[in-house]
């Protein structure tokens, strides 16, 4: 079967986990995007999305521009291997419900990032069921706040 490596996005853009939250969200509009990597280099540190924005910060009041991408990113990050194969990695994204996976080297260096709409353009007779997965509802959680990234 094809490697993730053959449909992931290889030209992402990241923030550093030093990078402020009004210019995460910048680059989120700009791009139009609803989540980035956060690198440490080329390292996979975390992963920051337009809701953690807005729960972790604006929600508590917090001011955008005196919050690190580091304070509110998600750092308990899913990933796959760029050399697992697609059926894997779509098994993986509906077992976590998840729509976007970043993928890395097998050294922790972030490759690119896979998403749903990647493999339904590049796979569509697999997506099927993993869609059916991801849309299943589930009781609402809170991520943990952990600081290296794992993979489940």
């Amino acid at each position: 079967m094809q490697p993730i490596s053959e449909v992931m996005t290889r030209e992402v853009s990241v923030l550093s986990p030093d990078d402020n939250l009004t210019q995460a969200a910048q680059m989120m509009r700009d791009l139009n995007v609803g989540a980035l990597p956060v690198c440490d280099g080329k390292r996979l540190v975390g992963m920051l999305t337009d809701r953690d924005i807005t729960i972790r910060a604006v929600a508590e009041g917090k001011s955008p521009s005196d919050v690190r991408a580091s304070d509110v990113m998600t750092d308990q990050v899913l990933w796959c291997f760029e050399d697992q194969t697609v059926g894997e990695v779509l098994q993986q994204m509906g077992d976590q419900q998840i729509r976007r996976l970043p993928v890395v080297s097998r050294n922790m260096e972030l490759a690119g990032v896979v998403s749903l709409g990647d493999l339904a353009t590049r796979q569509p007779a697999q997506t099927d069921s993993t869609l059916e997965d991801i849309s299943a509802p589930v009781p609402p959680s809170r991520p943990s706040t952990g600081k290296q990234p794992t993979q489940h």
